[in-house]
């Protein structure tokens, strides 16, 4: 699959392989964050519905490590919106390689207007 390009956004754009894989990466992992979070909410359902001292305490530690988890979602989506600007913006001259660094993230940071 290295090296390999494809044409599947309908205007003709090529992706990389690589980006690609990275692409899919990410929102394997988004995808279990949140099947984590949906167990989360439902534990802290269950707790809350219960009205147990001890449930309802265990639901602070609960909704932490779900607004952890959502933290990590919107960074993820971020590194995956900067990763394909790059690869379009990378494709749009020509030159996809270099769009992401072997770990799947951008090498650099985009820029914004003043």
């Amino acid at each position: 699959m290295e090296g390999d390009t494809f044409s599947g956004l309908g205007n003709g754009t090529q992706i990389d392989g690589k980006i690609l894989q990275a692409f899919q990466k990410n929102f394997s992992q988004v995808q279990n964050i949140l099947d984590q979070n949906r167990l989360l909410i439902n534990e802290i359902n269950q707790n809350h519905e219960s009205k147990i001292p001890d449930n309802l305490s265990r639901n602070v530690g609960l909704i932490r490590e779900l607004n952890n988890n959502i933290r990590r979602v919107v960074d993820l989506y971020a590194d995956l919106s900067t990763s394909f600007t790059k690869s379009m913006d990378a494709s749009s001259e020509g030159d996809s390689s270099g769009a992401l660094r072997s770990d799947g993230k951008a090498g650099l940071k985009r820029n914004r207007p003043a």
